[in-house]
């Protein structure tokens, strides 16, 4: 259902609030270079930050420039059943394709609870949903027997892995079958995901990369390796540089250097220091993004 270049949409600030008019543009701006799809309000766009108000209005915003000409899967996970279930319904309300929905944080469900509440978001929206699995934010990991038995259900319909174990896609795509789209959530480890069955990425990078990580998917489904590796190669230091700190702060600078937005994040994340301003600036150079 989903494949190709996503990319993990920042949130541009201004004066304390959505900068509004600059998010359109950016979003203009990635499905001009040819980004496959749209990702609204998760944890690059600093969801947890954002306001209910704000986040519909995100999620509305990007679906007016998207169009229907590339599908928009928006963020609504949190760690309430009832929240989430909430989010999801708002997310279709504004114009969403799918909603992106985490693992719930902090409270450590069993596979048991994490089953239960993704099916009771499935049974309470009708939108399809992408189940964004990422241990490392939120401290739980859905094995692969509850994913299955999730992708049972009509309207869950794939999986963002930022486990970076890459073994997983090769079981899960034998275990599940071949209409489950497969999405990895690591930039640095994308391609060997896409190897082991992989059907794309939800990509960070795209934010400041979107043209060439485009090409590189579409290099991929051709079967040109050689141009995959050589954009692979080109962007690998980029890939490390945006998390040398914490996740958006680097590709927020980064996006700042090619005046997309302001460098700003919300607290409690802060600003990059200088020593990662300059590493990022110089993958960007490596990368041949800046000149």
């Amino acid at each position: 259902m989903f494949k190709g270049s996503f990319v993990a949409l920042i949130t541009p600030f201004r004066n304390g609030g959505v900068d509004e008019a600059k998010f359109q543009d950016f979003v203009a701006w990635q499905v001009a270079q040819g980004t496959h799809g749209l990702v609204p309000t998760g944890t690059t766009g600093e969801a947890p930050t954002l306001s209910h108000e704000e986040q519909e209005r995100v999620i509305a915003l990007c679906a007016e420039v998207a169009a229907g000409k590339v599908p928009v899967i928006a963020g609504t996970g949190s760690n309430s059943t009832a929240h989430t279930i909430e989010l999801t319904r708002m997310a279709k309300k504004a114009g969403a394709t799918a909603a992106l929905i985490v693992c719930p944080y902090y409270n450590k469900p069993t596979q048991e609870g994490l089953y239960q509440h993704f099916k009771a978001v499935h049974d309470a929206v009708d939108l399809p949903i992408v189940i964004y699995n990422i241990p490392g934010r939120s401290a739980v990991d859905m094995n692969n027997a509850t994913m299955a038995r999730l992708a049972k259900l009509p309207n869950i319909v794939g999986v963002k892995d930022a486990t970076n174990d890459l073994a997983r896609p090769l079981r899960m795509r034998i275990e599940i079958g071949p209409d489950f789209a497969m999405m990895s959530g690591e930039d640095a480890t994308a391609v060997a995901y896409l190897a082991q069955g992989g059907d794309g990425c939800i990509s960070v990078t795209a934010n400041v990369a979107p043209r060439m990580l485009a090409d590189l998917h579409e290099a991929w489904a051709k079967g040109d390796f050689a141009t995959v590796r050589q954009i692979n190669e080109r962007l690998g230091p980029l890939h490390d540089a945006l998390f040398a700190e914490t996740s958006p702060a680097p590709v927020k600078y980064a996006a700042a250097l090619l005046g997309k937005c302001e460098p700003t994040v919300r607290q409690p994340l802060c600003p990059i220091m200088p020593q990662t301003q300059e590493r990022v600036a110089q993958a960007m150079r490596a990368a041949g993004l800046l000149n």
